[in-house]
C-alpha cells in the first residue's frame, strides 16, 4: 500500500509542477517496489515495477518532456508486465500517452493511444474529462483520425 500512495504522491507533485519532488517520490516507490517478492499484491493496488514505470511516464509528460515519456512508453508497453495490468489501469495511462503524442504534435499517434484505451477500457475514454479534453483536440484535425472521430461521436461532441 506505501508504494502504491508513493506513486500517487509522485503523480500529484508531478500535476503540481513540482518535477524535483516528484522523481525523489517515485524513486522511493522503485525501491518499495523493488522489495516485493514476485508479484506480491494482496491489496490488489497493482503496485509493482510497471506501476513505478508508467508513473515515470505520465511525470515525464506532465512536466513537458513528452519524447523522454514517449520513449519510455514504448519500451514499457512491451512488457509483460504491462499485459497484467488491470485494463483500467492501462486504459487510463493510455489517455496520458495521448496527451504526450499532442505534445509532440503526433495527431496519429494520439489517436492510436486513444483508440487502444477505448478498445481496452472503453469507460476511462468515454467518462473522463481529460480524455474527452483530448479527443476533442484530436478531432479538431482536418479531417480527424477516423477512431477519433468515432469517439468524438460516441461521448456527444459531434452530431
Amino acid at each position: 500500500m506505501g508504494g502504491t500512495l508513493l506513486v500517487q504522491a509522485a503523480l500529484a507533485a508531478a500535476g503540481c509542477g513540482y518535477a524535483r519532488r516528484a522523481e525523489e517520490l517515485t524513486d522511493r516507490a522503485a525501491g518499495v517496489a523493488t522489495n516485493l517478492r514476485g508479484y506480491d499484491d494482496t491489496h490488489r493496488t497493482s503496485f509493482g515495477p510497471i506501476a513505478v514505470d508508467l508513473a515515470r511516464v505520465v511525470s515525464a509528460a506532465q512536466r513537458g518532456d513528452a519524447d523522454e515519456a514517449l520513449r519510455r512508453h514504448l519500451s514499457l508497453v512491451r512488457r509483460e508486465a504491462w499485459r497484467r495490468l488491470p485494463a483500467e489501469y492501462r486504459g487510463a495511462y493510455l489517455v496520458d500517452v495521448a496527451r504526450a503524442y499532442l505534445q509532440v504534435g503526433d495527431l496519429r499517434g494520439a489517436a492510436r493511444a486513444l483508440v487502444d484505451a477505448d478498445s481496452v477500457a472503453p469507460a476511462e475514454v468515454r467518462c473522463r474529462p481529460s480524455a474527452r479534453t483530448v479527443i476533442a483536440e484530436i478531432a479538431r484535425a482536418n479531417p480527424a483520425p477516423a477512431g477519433v472521430a468515432r469517439l468524438a461521436t460516441l461521448v456527444g461532441l459531434t452530431r
